[in-house]
């Protein structure tokens, strides 16, 4: 039996679950993404607390490595490994992208492609296309939605499914109705399956390297000089 901590910060969405292997016990989800660094702590300690569960009995701990918000993702990597090296936990990653399109992969009809989206801002998302066995036929690539051609990877007359903050925004540019938005978003509920899979083949990370996936490096912009 594995208690496993799930903290997913990628995205708006601050996002905490419990699992008792690959049942969930309790979740929080706080669409706030100015507040992370604030609610991130308290959303893990209230999750123990009422499920009863103490830091000491945890198993393993759960991170959802990104592509999303470069600092969001630094601010629940951060706490992800301080819980690991305080209390000599195995730290998990799971790729973003990958625990969208699984999720609808596990609740949509089969034989169809699986297209996770995650807004950049601008015109631009990071997306992967799974097939209808979620192998990827791309991974993680930063798009330019009026230039991107997905058509080339896709059998005709398929059926695409859309998730992620960034399908709306997507499915503007795929005027074809067998593009369908599942409204599936970014959720620690997401990574418990995949997470619990790694953890009974023991696939860890190593805490002390590990850095989330931003894809690109952040947007930093220099101030001017002031002219005195």
């Amino acid at each position: 039996m594995a208690f496993i901590l799930h903290i997913e910060s990628a995205t708006e969405n601050c996002s905490v679950a419990l699992s008792k292997d690959n049942e969930i016990l309790s979740i929080i989800n706080e669409n706030n993404t100015l507040r992370h660094s604030e609610i991130i702590t308290l959303l893990i300690n209230k999750i123990l607390d009422t499920s009863g569960i103490k830091y000491k009995d945890l198993s393993a701990v759960s991170i959802s490595e990104g592509p999303g918000s470069y600092t969001s993702l630094r601010v629940g990597t951060s706490a992800a490994k301080a819980i690991c090296y305080v209390w000599n936990l195995p730290l998990i990653s799971v790729n973003t992208l990958y625990s969208l399109g699984f999720k609808t992969y596990i609740t949509e009809p089969e034989n169809n492609y699986f297209f996770p989206v995650i807004d950049a801002r601008r015109m631009e998302v990071y997306g992967s296309l799974f097939d209808s066995k979620m192998t990827p036929l791309f991974e993680n690539l930063p798009i330019i939605l009026d230039e991107f051609d997905i058509y080339k990877y896709l059998v005709k007359n398929s059926v695409v499914y859309l998730s992620g903050n960034g399908a709306d925004k997507t499915k503007e540019f795929l005027k074809e109705s067998s593009f369908i938005n599942t409204n599936i978003k970014c959720s620690s509920e997401n990574l418990v399956l995949p997470a619990f899979l790694k953890f009974k083949n023991k696939e860890f990370e190593d805490t002390a390297y590990f850095s989330p996936n931003y894809i690109k490096p952040p947007n930093i912009t220099i101030p001017k000089p002031k002219i005195l």
